[in-house]
C-alpha cells in the first residue's frame, strides 16, 4: 500500500525491514557455518547444500539492506531482484551437480546429530522471519522485500526436506535420501530464481497498475493486503 503511506509510516516500515534483514543475516551466518561444517564431517550433500543456501540468503538479505540504505528505494529495486535471482540460480546449479555426483558414486552420508538439531531449529525460526518481512514488504509495495521473504520461507521448506533426508538416512540407512533431499532443494531454488528474475516490481497503489484499481482500496483493505487487480502476478501478490 505504498501510495497510501504517510512519511512517518513509511519510515517505520523501512526501519522494520532493516531490523528483519539484520536478524536474518545474523542467523543465517551462524546456520551456514554449522551446516557446512557438520555436512563436511558427515559427507552429507544435503547438509552442505543447506549451509550454502544459508549463504545465498545472506547475499539476498545484504542486497535488500543495500536497497533500503539509500533514499530512493524504488530506483534500486530491479538490481536487487537480479542479485536475488542470480543467487538462487547459482545455488541450484551447484547443489544439483553435487547431488547427482553423490548419487552416481553412491556416496553414503554419516549420521549427524548436529544437522538434525539445526534443521529442526530452523523449521521453527524461519517462518516467523519470513512472515514479518513479507507482510512489511507488501505494505511498502516492495517486490524485493517480498522476494527476500521467499528466500527465508524457502529455508523453512528446505529445513523440512533436510530433516526428512537426514532422518531417513540415520534411521533406515537410506543413503540415497540425502542427495535426493539436496535435489529437491536445487529444484525449489531454481523455481524461486525464475520468479525473482521476472519480478519487475510490486504493483502496490503507487504503481500505474494499482492506481487504476481504486475500488480495491475503497473496500477497506488493510495495510497488509495486496491490492493488485485481477491478472497481476508480481511478487507481492503470490
Amino acid at each position: 500500500m505504498s501510495g497510501m503511506l504517510s512519511p512517518g509510516r513509511r519510515a517505520t516500515l523501512v526501519r522494520r525491514v532493516r531490523l528483519i534483514v539484520a536478524a536474518t543475516i545474523a542467523y543465517n551466518i551462524v546456520e551456514a557455518v554449522i551446516a557446512i561444517t557438520a555436512g563436511t564431517l558427515a559427507s552429507s550433500s544435503a547438509l552442505v547444500a543447506f549451509g550454502l543456501d544459508s549463504t545465498i540468503e545472506v547475499v539476498s538479505a545484504l542486497a535488500v539492506a543495500w536497497q533500503f540504505s539509500g533514499g530512493d528505494h524504488a530506483a534500486r529495486e530491479r538490481v536487487t531482484l537480479r542479485v536475488i535471482a542470480v543467487s538462487f540460480f547459482a545455488l541450484a546449479a551447484y547443489v544439483a551437480w553435487e547431488s547427482l555426483s553423490g548419487m552416481a558414486g553412491a556416496e553414503r552420508a554419516d549420521h549427524s546429530t548436529v544437522g538434525l538439531a539445526l534443521a529442526a531449529l530452523s523449521l521453527l525460526i524461519m517462518p516467523f522471519l519470513s512472515y514479518a518481512e513479507r507482510r512489511t514488504g507488501r505494505e511498502l509495495g516492495s517486490a524485493t522485500a517480498v522476494a527476500d521473504s521467499k528466500q527465508t520461507l524457502l529455508c523453512t521448506y528446505l529445513s523440512a526436506v533436510l530433516l526428512a533426508g537426514l532422518a531417513l538416512n540415520s534411521l533406515f540407512g537410506w543413503w540415497w535420501a540425502d542427495p535426493a533431499a539436496a535435489l529437491v532443494i536445487a529444484g525449489v531454488a531454481a523455481k524461486e530464481g525464475v520468479e525473482a528474475w521476472r519480478g519487475d516490481g510490486c504493483c502496490g497503489p503507487s504503481s500505474p497498475v494499482a492506481a487504476s484499481a481504486p475500488s480495491a482500496m475503497a473496500d477497506g483493505a488493510d495495510a497488509a493486503t495486496c491490492t493488485c487487480p485481477s491478472g497481476c502476478r508480481d511478487g507481492c501478490c503470490t
